[in-house]
């Protein structure tokens, strides 16, 4: 394959995970709403609001309050959104490689959640409203906290992939080649366990999803970091929340649920890497009402000295306790 063929490979990729990305993420976002009504015993809104939301949102007003930066305000929505999308860029897609890869995938798209974090933090600052400060705040003790034990997760994993081929431990194409549960004995299948369970616990906090939805708290601080958004600067913050939900839920399934359906029903060809695809997007679904829409339907929300507490000592002890038991089972 030529260099300009390749170019032009990889920018119809892009643009393709791009487009693929918001519309999974909003269509699972409705899926969310709906479940959640439905288990608190509402109708909730049609699987499809979210779309409609959007086309309303880019139709109206943008609005920039008076005493704020300006440039920070209108430009970081954009950054969020783009940061979470260029995630999806790395994740393997059942059968399908991602449309980038490298050697250190997993630390590459952790800076990229720091990024969309980030952005969210500059952009409520930017504002000027003391909620939005309020907000800003909270988020930044929430990214402190949980970044702990989200790179002893990531570590623990890549350490232990590292045992087992020369190939990039930090790399997704390498876990879905290595699904670790097939590696180790019951030690190391207990270590994994843990470590799944300290990525569950990190999720919520990480998209700001309750119990962890302290930033935008809308019965304590109005909406928090995005009160003063409107328009067009909201739209692009709320594809950016409904996208970072799938990447999320995407990371954890090809770290540690990498396997494809095609090999057990015994098909090959065109076939078996559509159903791996589609089989793909059906794990990222699991777990999304596993750990987004069941937890928040179940928990109240946290206070921000619990969170910093919990992820802190127990969360993080918990990821050690993994790493630990991933070192015996290997020493076995």
């Amino acid at each position: 394959m030529n260099v300009a063929l390749l170019i032009v490979v990889k920018v119809l990729g892009v643009i393709g995970v791009a487009f693929l990305s918001v519309f999974v993420g909003l269509l699972y976002k409705g899926i969310d709403r709906k479940l959640a009504a439905h288990m608190q015993g509402r109708v909730g809104p049609p699987i499809l609001q979210p779309f409609w939301d959007v086309g309303k949102l880019l139709q109206k007003e943008n609005i920039v309050p008076d005493n704020a930066v300006v440039w920070l305000f209108n430009t970081v929505p954009f950054f969020a959104l783009i940061s979470t999308i260029t995630i999806m860029m790395y994740i393997p897609m059942g059968g399908l490689p991602p449309v980038l890869f490298g050697s250190g995938d997993v630390i590459v798209i952790v800076y990229l959640l720091t990024i969309a974090g980030i952005s969210m933090v500059i952009g409520g600052s930017s504002s000027g409203s003391p909620y939005a400060a309020v907000g800003a705040q909270r988020e930044m003790v929430t990214m402190i906290s949980y970044e702990l034990p989200l790179v002893m997760v990531v570590i623990s994993l890549a350490w232990r992939i590292s045992k087992l081929t020369n190939l990039p431990a930090f790399s997704l194409l390498t876990f879905t080649q290595y699904p670790l549960w097939s590696y180790t004995g019951i030690l190391g299948g207990l270590g994994l366990l843990i470590l799944l369970i300290v990525l569950l616990m990190v999720t919520p906090a990480e998209l700001s999803k309750l119990p962890m939805d302290l930033p935008e708290a809308e019965t304590e601080i109005a909406g928090g970091l995005l009160v003063e958004y409107s328009g067009r600067n909201l739209a692009l913050f709320y594809i950016a929340d409904a996208v970072k939900v799938v990447v999320m839920s995407s990371l954890i399934v090809v770290l540690f649920f990498p396997y494809e359906i095609s090999g057990v029903l015994g098909i090959s060809g065109g076939v078996a890497y559509v159903l791996d695809f589609l089989f793909f997007w059906v794990k990222v679904l699991g777990i999304m009402i596993l750990d987004v829409t069941s937890i928040r339907v179940a928990a109240a929300r946290f206070k921000i000295n619990q969170v910093a507490t919990a992820y802190w000592m127990p969360v993080f002890f918990l990821s050690l306790v993994g790493l630990g038991l991933l070192a015996v089972d290997m020493a076995l």
